[in-house]
């Protein structure tokens, strides 16, 4: 893997008393969102090989939009293991995946920006810094290692 682009699912409408998490849609700002990192993703010439997505109704709805901006998109493959997931959770679910030159992710935080600093600064505790909508573009000269990438690009709606 060359590049990670990490996204955080774009806004979602409030948990309803006695709701379930995971069925908590995008809000309309999402939806924005949501099509606008694709459009940026789009206009900046990125286009992953591979997509992992959580399984969460917030990030299908985000990957559906942001995707539709982009020619040929792969179709994203659902990964249980990023809803709720640590940074080293989420390392280990990359390097499954090693072998596409282009990953993108998308998940939750704390686990994407914790992974964005992890990757990038050799440590995650107490990153804040991926509003809802977000992305970041990592590059990787090497293996898929604590402070081993560089931050190319960041983005917010």
């Amino acid at each position: 893997m060359h590049e990670l682009i990490l996204l955080r699912h774009a806004e979602a409408v409030p948990i309803a008393d006695g709701g379930d998490d995971r069925e908590r849609a995008l809000s309309t700002r999402g939806e924005q969102e949501a099509q606008a990192a694709g459009l940026w993703l789009a206009a900046h010439r990125l286009r992953p090989q591979r997509v992992l997505c959580s399984p969460t109704r917030r990030t299908s709805e985000t990957t559906r939009l942001a995707l539709a901006a982009i020619d040929a998109a792969p179709a994203p493959q659902i990964a249980e293991e990023i809803h709720e997931a640590t940074p080293g959770e989420l390392l280990l679910l990359l390097d499954q995946h090693a072998e596409a030159d282009t990953v993108m992710l998308v998940g939750h935080n704390p686990g994407v920006e914790r992974l964005v600093a992890l990757l990038v600064e050799g440590r995650s505790d107490e990153f804040r810094g991926m509003p809802p909508g977000a992305l970041a573009v990592l590059h990787l000269d090497g293996p898929l290692e604590p402070g081993q990438a560089r931050l190319d690009a960041f983005w917010s709606p």
